[in-house]
């Protein structure tokens, strides 16, 4: 891959969801499991399911998933029905469902990783599409870590 902005991109979105390499970071801290997985492996389906100000962080992950499904499914061409609401109406997940969403969540984010390695130029849609990609999922990264704080999840 030669493109300089598919490189950051690539970059950045492993960083927000892998973590910074060798405790470097561009934006997020310094250290091993800052990045979504890493923070998400730390929360139980209970601190999962507790509500805080309208939402879960079942909820958060779902969306997020959500989001880059209908990132990808754009990126592949095609243009799919979209319920945007559905994945904050959840509210509550036993250890199967979290599971399944942590796993759905890492098979697009997977997916996302391989279109971006398949591409060699950029034109302003999937520009925009991939840039739009990384800030949604840096927005939920830091989000979902303040409402550990405000669950009191030890880390």
């Amino acid at each position: 891959m030669d493109n300089p902005m598919l490189v950051a991109v690539r970059t950045l979105l492993k960083e927000t969801y892998e973590g910074p390499e060798e405790n470097a970071s561009w934006y997020t801290e310094a250290k091993p499991g800052s990045g979504l997985f890493g923070t998400l492996e730390k929360i139980s389906a209970e601190a999962a399911s507790i509500p805080v100000n309208g939402t879960t962080i079942a909820a958060q992950t779902d969306h997020t998933r959500y989001y880059l499904w209908v990132a990808n499914s754009y990126l592949n061409g095609e243009e799919p029905s979209k319920d945007w609401g559905a994945s904050w109406k959840i509210t509550n997940v036993d250890k199967i469902t979290w599971a399944q969403f942590n796993d759905e969540l890492q098979q697009e984010y997977t997916t996302l990783l391989k279109k971006i390695d398949s591409l060699d130029s950029l034109d302003e849609q999937t520009s925009n599409g991939l840039l739009g990609a990384l800030a949604h999922s840096a927005y939920h990264l830091g989000s979902i870590r303040q409402m550990i704080k405000a669950i009191d999840v030890p880390s």
